[in-house]
């Protein structure tokens, strides 16, 4: 129970850090390997990953939510899967766009925490 709610507060807390546009916070959160797959896209490295962020806050305010569906322990990996909604707020004005769907994240245990390792991201 301890390591499942220590997920779900690294979850919160990539929340949060979306939202406030704190790279140095995600970086904190994710493992150095950490690997991003989204539809259509080629695997996202942590490097392209951090990239793609900063030029995406810089144009738009994140807002998120995830409602945790179901999260599975085992040693030092724990996956999770979410259903996830996001809205992007254009900085300079305009009609937010929504994106909702579901993601299915694995976590490795690194120094203690709970890194995000691989996530894929289904949201349309």
């Amino acid at each position: 129970m301890q390591d499942e709610q220590a997920i779900r507060d690294t979850i919160a807390a990539w929340i949060r850090a979306t939202a406030a546009g704190d790279i140095a916070e995600l970086t904190t959160l994710m493992t150095d390997d950490a690997v991003f797959l989204t539809p259509g896209q080629s695997p996202m490295r942590r490097d392209d990953f951090m990239a793609q962020f900063l030029a995406a806050v810089e144009h738009v305010r994140i807002e998120a939510s995830s409602e945790v569906q179901e999260i599975e322990i085992a040693g030092d990996w724990a996956y999770c899967w979410n259903r996830l909604d996001v809205k992007a707020t254009p900085r300079a004005g305009g009609a937010p766009q929504h994106r909702a769907g579901y993601t299915l994240t694995i976590f490795r245990r690194d120094g203690g925490a709970w890194r995000l390792a691989r996530d894929a991201n289904l949201l349309a």
